[in-house]
């Protein structure tokens, strides 16, 4: 088979410069691995890939002007050929579930070293999902637990609980969601037992420690 046929092409998006020059100099080095684009701004990843069509998307998950599972989606729905592996510094267990939703091949630490990024590369190039056991207990567990409790509040619920997160006290909450004192409160006590939380505080930290980001 010609070496051009063997190559792995690769997309890099990622918006940090010291991210992108670590990989290629990881990258460069490697026979059957090519570096065929680098995008530092979400908005631009959808024309890259439709003109590169990469074998496989290295994606940072936070970058500007992105949703990593919108544009993983649109991926998986119009060039299924390109594979996307997340290399991102976030390793929360809200991320890893909801990227694993959404057709990744793998989730990968920043911290890797340079031979199991190489390895992984080849791995999903190959078509290997390369969860590991531990990844998916993780997602399972957020899932059944945070996912389920964020899901089971309503609407009205999740805005009160959002205020909350953000200071306002149960008057402002009232004024700006145009409802009475009474209803807040109503509001607040079934937050806490859809929660299994018990005060406003332990309520804003379940919010911050396992629910601010899994909206993704």
């Amino acid at each position: 088979m010609p070496l051009s046929q063997q190559m792995i092409t690769i997309l890099i998006a990622d918006d940090h410069p010291t991210t992108i020059q670590g990989v290629r100099s990881i990258l460069d080095k490697v026979p059957d691995m090519k570096i065929v684009g680098e995008v530092q701004d979400g908005a631009q990843i959808k024309q890259a890939v439709e003109h590169i069509r990469p074998n496989v998307l290295l994606l940072d998950l936070k970058m500007p002007n992105h949703s990593p599972a919108a544009l993983e989606r649109w991926v998986r729905e119009n060039y299924p050929d390109t594979v996307t592996l997340i290399f991102t510094a976030h390793d929360r267990d809200a991320y890893l579930s909801n990227m694993m939703e959404t057709g990744v091949a793998g989730y990968l630490d920043k911290k890797l070293r340079a031979g199991q990024l190489v390895s992984a590369i080849r791995r999903a190039a190959r078509g290997e999902i390369l969860f590991e056991p531990e990844q998916i207990e993780r997602a399972r567990r957020w899932k059944e637990d945070v996912k389920a409790k964020w899901e089971s509040l309503s609407e009205r619920e999740r805005e009160v609980l959002q205020m909350l997160t953000e200071g306002a006290d149960n008057k402002v909450i009232a004024v700006f969601l145009k409802i009475t004192a009474n209803t807040v409160e109503k509001h607040l006590s079934s937050i806490y037992k859809k929660l299994g939380v018990t005060s406003r505080t332990e309520a804003v930290i379940w919010w911050l420690e396992k629910g601010g980001d899994f909206r993704n």
